[in-house]
C-alpha cells in the first residue's frame, strides 16, 4: 500500500487541476453570460478548483491503492488552494497579456 504523495505526482496533479479548472472556470462563464445570468468569477473558480481537486486527488488515492493518510488529506486540500489560485489569476491575466502584445504590436506598426 501506497501511503506518500511525492513532491513531482504532487507538482503534475497541481498543474492538471490548474489548467482543467481554468477551462472549466471559463466554459461555465461563459455559458452564465449568454444567459444573462450573474456570478461571481472568483466564488465559480473556486468551487469548480474545490469539486476538481476532490475528484482528481480522491481518484488518484484509489487508483494508485493509497491510503487516506493525514499528507494524503493534505496535499488534496493543498490542491484545491492552489488550483483556485492558479485559476485566479491564470486565464484573465494571460488574455489580458495577449491582448496588450496585439495592441503594442499594432502601435508600433502604426508609428
Amino acid at each position: 500500500m501506497i501511503d506518500m504523495i511525492n513532491f513531482q505526482t504532487f507538482l503534475t496533479g497541481l498543474l492538471v487541476v490548474s489548467t482543467l479548472t481554468g477551462l472549466v472556470t471559463e466554459a461555465i462563464k461563459k455559458i452564465l453570460t449568454e444567459h444573462n445570468k450573474q456570478y461571481k468569477a472568483n466564488t465559480l473558480a473556486g468551487i469548480v478548483s474545490l469539486v476538481l481537486s476532490l475528484a482528481i486527488g480522491i481518484g488518484y488515492a484509489i487508483f494508485v491503492g493509497a491510503g487516506f493518510t493525514a499528507q494524503i488529506t493534505t496535499a488534496i486540500i493543498a490542491l484545491v488552494f492552489m488550483s483556485w489560485l492558479c485559476a485566479m489569476v491564470g486565464y484573465d491575466k494571460v488574455i489580458q497579456t495577449i491582448g496588450q502584445i496585439k495592441n503594442t504590436g499594432k502601435d508600433d506598426i502604426d508609428e
